[in-house]
């Protein structure tokens, strides 16, 4: 029996007396409350029970993610913020004095400086250069700035401040949005009415085109046709000249076969008319 009292004691002191340290954990040793080594490395320590005591705390990355908020920019135009925060932990005594070793506290004492900051740097820039222009440069500056008071105050190294989204609020946003609506239909205006004007000279440089085109052809047509009027008279007056009898006798053979082609069988000549020389006489005498 006293063996396993012994035995339980001794098991007692020995888990009071023993801790590890992970590689991914930062630790300090108290006494009675009071940092006596801030410093303590990965492995397997040893402590005195009930007079030391160890607090970890998370030796990675941590992320602070912040809720949007409304600043302003140089010109007074209001954007909405969101952002987050990657730091870590770098001088443990200090982080445990400053937040008594409280990850959510450290969280919101750095939330509540990131927004300060980014307040402060969004200040002095127009919302061009907040939005692209020098978006990377205020995210710089603002590490910067943050890590040397993170560090003084409480103990912790901010590796990167980065902007998750800009937005305007949604009363800006919806007159933004009609300003931009009613500048893109003035821009559709202007693009139409110069379309209008470049189809109007398109379609009166066509029809004068099309106009000289058929005054050039009208007039060739002319020529040509001038010049077959001429060939076929000339044609005319050598068949003509060549044969004068058999010129008037298809003439008047012509002559017959539309006279007696109509609906009408009556005709009123005098017997003794030219018109009847061929019928009289094959050869045409009187």
């Amino acid at each position: 029996m006293t063996f396993l009292v012994v035995a339980a004691l001794t098991l007692l002191v020995a888990s009071n007396s023993l801790y590890v340290i992970k590689q991914t954990e930062r630790g300090v040793l108290l006494q009675f409350g009071e940092v006596v080594d801030p410093e303590l490395e990965p492995g397997l320590h040893v402590k005195i029970p009930f007079v030391n005591n160890v607090r970890k705390f998370d030796g990675r990355l941590i992320t602070v993610d912040s809720t949007p908020e409304r600043f302003f920019t140089q010109e007074q135009k209001a954007l909405m913020v969101d952002s987050y925060a990657k730091f870590r932990i770098k001088d443990t005594e200090k982080f445990y004095t400053a937040t008594n070793g409280e990850e959510s506290r450290a969280i919101g004492l750095l939330a509540q400086r990131i927004n300060n900051g980014l307040r402060n740097q969004v200040a002095i820039r127009t919302i061009q250069e907040v939005v692209s222009g020098e978006r990377d440069l205020l995210m710089k500056d603002l590490t910067e700035e943050l890590t040397l008071v993170a560090q003084e105050v409480l103990g912790v190294e901010v590796v990167d401040v980065r902007v998750k989204q800009i937005d305007l609020p949604t009363d800006v946003s919806e007159s933004v949005y009609r300003r931009m609506n009613a500048e893109r239909e003035k821009e559709a205006r202007e693009h139409r009415s110069q379309g209008q004007e470049l189809a109007e000279g398109i379609q009166a440089a066509a029809d004068r085109e099309v106009t000289v085109l058929q005054a050039s052809a009208y007039r060739d047509s002319e020529l040509i046709r001038g010049e077959g009027d001429a060939n076929a008279t000339r044609i005319y007056a050598e068949a003509f000249n060549r044969d004068p009898e058999f010129y008037a006798f298809t003439r008047s053979l012509r002559a017959y076969q539309q006279s007696f082609t109509g609906s009408g069988d009556i005709m009123l000549i005098q017997p003794d008319s030219e018109f009847f020389r061929y019928l009289k006489n094959s050869k045409g005498t009187k």
